[in-house]
């Protein structure tokens, strides 16, 4: 399997545009002490053919040139085959917007992530105007194998489960499977996918532990490092995401896993996006790692 992290920012990108945080300030000035990055989506493969999107974010457009093979072949064909969401985030489906022309647009989801595109966001009839949109429901536990567009297995199957979260601030419900993580399989190798998790526990741990890769949610590094620079009064974990940092932080839990671990999803307020951060250092010497646009793996 072949991994590339296409985008590790989360919501708003780094910089973000309306913000003159610290790091923000140092991307736009200095990237090569801050490198800046677009938001968070990933691509995996089973043949470096045939593409799949995990998430599609606002910045899915520019993303695409980081594919192999990535220009289009005949008159409107593309290697992405289909794109799987770990939920309904707007900066996780806004991309689906601009892949309308696809022609078609097989998704993979949860029900209670389709439920809140068709009935909240509405992104749903909206892309069914322009393009045929196969959707595929993901039960939790239940693993199921991706198709390219002739029908024909890929060479990868996906598992979705529940992780600690919340459904967006639009939705109407927060019905259980609005936040999952994924599990992407194939020749007996695993890619485990929390780009969204309010918990580690010791269920989630067994199950990240029999990853060969985790990309997981490092959104924030300290609970109230949003507030500290908006002057807001949501936390971290008010939001779903678990901190790096702390006593009871993600850091800890993670760095005892066998995995390579990847953070991703880091907001433009993180200080491990500072390349000489005190707070990239205890990452890296954990033997974590802080992930960046263009990343590869090979499984």
């Amino acid at each position: 399997m072949q991994v590339i992290l296409l985008g590790t920012a989360a919501g708003g990108g780094f910089p973000q545009w309306n913000c003159g945080c610290a790091g923000c300030r140092t991307a736009r000035h200095d990237p090569s002490a801050a490198r800046p990055r677009t938001q968070s989506c990933v691509a995996v493969s089973a043949d470096g053919e045939r593409w799949f999107l995990l998430n599609a974010s606002p910045d899915v457009r520019a993303q695409l040139a980081l594919l192999p093979g990535g220009e289009p072949s005949g008159s409107r064909r593309t290697p992405v085959e289909g794109i799987v969401l770990t939920d309904a985030e707007l900066d996780h489906t806004v991309g689906l917007l601009l892949l309308r022309e696809g022609g078609a647009l097989p998704l993979y989801c949860t029900g209670a992530v389709a439920a809140t595109l068709e009935r909240d966001t509405r992104l749903l009839p909206i892309l069914r105007a322009f393009a045929t949109v196969p959707l595929t429901l993901l039960d939790s536990g239940s693993e199921i194998p991706l198709a390219d567009h002739t029908g024909a297995a890929a060479g990868l199957s996906v598992e979705a489960f529940p992780v600690a979260g919340h459904a967006p601030r639009f939705a109407r419900c927060d019905d259980p499977g609005a936040t999952t993580g994924l599990l992407l399989r194939s020749g007996g190798r695993t890619c485990a996918y929390v780009p969204g998790c309010a918990t580690v526990d010791p269920a989630l741990l067994e199950r990240l532990a029999a990853a060969d890769l985790v990309l997981f949610d490092g959104t924030f590094w300290s609970d109230g490092e949003l507030a500290a620079v908006t002057g807001g009064s949501r936390s971290a974990r008010d939001m779903g995401h678990l901190p790096i940092g702390g006593a009871d932080g993600s850091l800890a839990p993670l760095s005892r896993l066998g995995a390579r671990v990847v953070y991703v999803h880091l907001n433009n307020t993180n200080p491990v996006l500072l390349e000489q951060s005190a707070e990239r250092a205890q990452v890296v010497a954990a033997g974590l790692i802080v992930g960046a646009d263009g990343m590869t793996f090979d499984l």
